[in-house]
């Protein structure tokens, strides 16, 4: 199965969430985003799904933004801890997007993914409460999101 991961602010391609990916068997693809322009981040993730063509699109933190703000048609989102309320216009998801997020998470609230979720008037079950902070790096997060983004394959 094929992903395109968008990584967080500050982070660069080949990271340890995309690397774990790698290693469950999904060919990812992870480009460089911008970290000091928003709309170059855009431009550059837009490009890689309109080329790559993934069947999953993952956006962790400053990428979940990104994710919500390309288009992806049908192609199910899975965002990580999403910082939407950071960055870009997207203000709601589609029905196929799973949000994974910690409620300890110590840099985006908890509570702006279950706004999403209200927002976007997705079912509750769509947000998914993982790991003790905001980076889900843990082996039980980072299985979660293998999961999650296996699940969004198959719908």
């Amino acid at each position: 199965m094929k992903i395109l991961f968008l990584h967080g602010f500050g982070a660069q391609p080949g990271g340890f969430k995309p690397t774990y990916l790698l290693s469950r068997g999904l060919e990812v693809l992870n480009p460089q985003l911008s970290n000091d322009d928003f709309e170059a981040a855009v431009v550059a993730a837009q490009d890689a799904f309109n080329t790559g063509q993934p069947e999953v699109v993952v956006g962790s933190s400053r990428g979940g933004a990104v994710a919500m703000n390309i288009d992806t048609g049908l192609v199910p989102l899975v965002l990580v801890c999403p910082a939407w309320r950071h960055w870009g216009e997207a203000r709601i998801v589609k029905p196929n997007t799973t949000i994974l997020h910690s409620k300890n998470d110590e840099v985006i609230p908890f509570e702006d993914s279950v706004e999403l979720v209200r927002k976007s008037d997705l079912r509750e079950s769509a947000l998914r409460p993982i790991g003790s902070d905001h980076r889900l790096v843990d082996e039980a997060s980072l299985n979660a999101q293998y999961l999650a983004i296996c699940e969004a394959a198959e719908k």
